[in-house]
This record gives structure tokens, sequence and C-alpha cells, in this order.
């Protein structure tokens, strides 16, 4: 089945839902790159708080 577009219309949305669609986007990417930020951060954390059990636990031992 063929599609039929309205008279006057050429396929492509307005200028206006463009620039929309495009911001929608725009704050889709940042809202995602802070949240795997957030989640690289979370981690990296964690994991220099167990080097630094590790570490303390490792240096008592030595010592006594």
């Amino acid at each position: 089945m063929a599609r039929q577009i309205e008279p006057g219309r050429s396929g492509k949305p307005s200028l206006a839902r463009r620039g929309v669609a495009t911001l929608v986007l725009v704050v889709v990417a940042y809202l995602l790159f802070h949240l795997v930020i957030g989640i690289v951060t979370t981690i990296l954390v964690i994991a220099a708080i167990v080097a630094v059990i590790a570490a303390a636990l490792w240096a008592v031992k030595t010592l006594f």
C-alpha cells in the first residue's frame, strides 16, 4: 500500500519540532553521561576503600 501524504506537507517535521527533539536528545545525553560518570566514580571509590583496608590489614599484620 502506498502512503498518502497530505498536500502541502513535505514529510519532514517542522523546525520547532526538530529543535525540541534535538533539545530532548541533548538533555538525555547529558543525564546519561552524568549517570555513567557517577557509577564509575562509585566503583572507583569502593575500590579505593577496599585497597586502603587491605593495606591497613597488611601493615598491622607485618608490624605485629
